[in-house]
């Protein structure tokens, strides 16, 4: 079972903009001590709260500072670019860590109005994936006469798409690897990786089918640190819900003593109960769960928290997890 991470560069209330996209550099080589598959980085424009909105640049700075481990987004938004600059981009990174680089890529448009008008796209451009993500792919091919996309054409940068809607029957439609969370449950899960199986067409890219399921994950000597450990940003989400802004990470201690509303308190718990927590053999066994669920070939962990110390440790504790091994 294949380990992997992604980091969306989370600014934390004691630090900023600029230190946290040097937090996620040096964490990429943390990650890549511990044994880990690849590191990710994350696109997201107009947050307060995440510094990552430049996810090709940042994943050159973590390939450069890293030798072995894979890396690559999850993803590139491909609705607020064009495929040309897309595959011109991962053909440099390419070229410079060669057998290094995926390419993972979303649907996600802009969060807000004012960021969607800033970068050109309405909600509208999501409905265009499809055409863009074949766009995509065939300047990789040289499918485009007159237009060449140097240096990426010839080249093979691994494409994975990250289900969201119609993500999973995408995927199996143009043959490529899949990364999905279990947003609506385990069971809306596994439904969407049958059908993603049962509908997979083998491509230039893929042979046969291939999962990797997302989720947060952390693991401490007790349930309770566990569940700490998460309470950071599942606190920036809810708030995000409720104000439209996604904040920077205060700890866990000054999170839980807010004055929240009942509903907020509410949507924090079932959001932290959505998440994997827990001691190592409590975390294993719903891992498993989830694994078997969705008959995944890779773990993708997607844990942010204020204490970075404690999320790395974490990460060792997950990788050394009999069902992992």
């Amino acid at each position: 079972m294949k380990l992997s991470v992604l980091d969306r560069s989370p600014v934390r209330r004691d630090g900023g903009i600029a230190r946290a996209l040097r937090d996620t550099v040096a964490f990429a080589a943390d990650v890549e001590r511990l044994g880990y598959h690849r590191f990710w980085v994350s696109e997201h424009h107009g947050v307060p709260g995440v510094a990552g909105s430049a996810p090709t640049v940042l994943a050159a700075a973590v390939a450069g500072a890293t030798s072995r481990i894979r890396v690559g987004t999850g993803g590139v938004m491909l609705p607020n670019h064009r495929p040309l600059v897309v595959a011109e981009q991962f053909g440099v990174l390419e070229a410079l860590f060669p057998g290094r680089i995926d390419m993972g890529l979303g649907r996600s448009v802009g969060f807000t109005a004012g960021v969607r008008e800033a970068l050109g796209h309405g909600k509208e451009a999501a409905g265009h994936f499809g055409a863009q993500v074949r766009e995509l792919l065939g300047f990789f091919a040289g499918e485009h006469p007159g237009v060449h996309a140097y240096p990426a054409e010839g080249l093979r940068v691994p494409p994975f798409l990250l289900a969201t809607g119609s993500g999973a029957d995408l995927a199996a439609e143009l043959g490529l690897p899949l990364v999905i969370a279990p947003v609506r449950g385990e069971r809306a899960l596994a439904e969407a990786v049958t059908r993603y199986r049962d509908g997979f067409r083998p491509s230039a890219w893929a042979s046969e089918p291939y999962v990797v399921v997302s989720s947060a994950i952390a693991v401490a000597d007790s349930a309770a640190d566990a569940r700490r450990l998460l309470v950071s940003e599942a606190w920036a989400t809810v708030y995000s819900r409720s104000h439209g802004v996604f904040p920077p990470l205060s700890p866990p201690s000054e999170v839980l003593a807010l004055p929240m509303t009942d509903r907020e308190r509410k949507r924090l718990e079932e959001t932290l109960d959505s998440q994997i927590s827990g001691t190592a053999a409590e975390v294993e066994d719903r891992l498993g769960a989830l694994i078997d669920a969705a008959g995944a070939d890779e773990v993708l962990v997607t844990t942010a928290a204020y204490d970075q110390s404690a999320r790395l440790d974490s990460l060792a504790r997950l990788a050394a997890l009999p069902v992992l091994v």
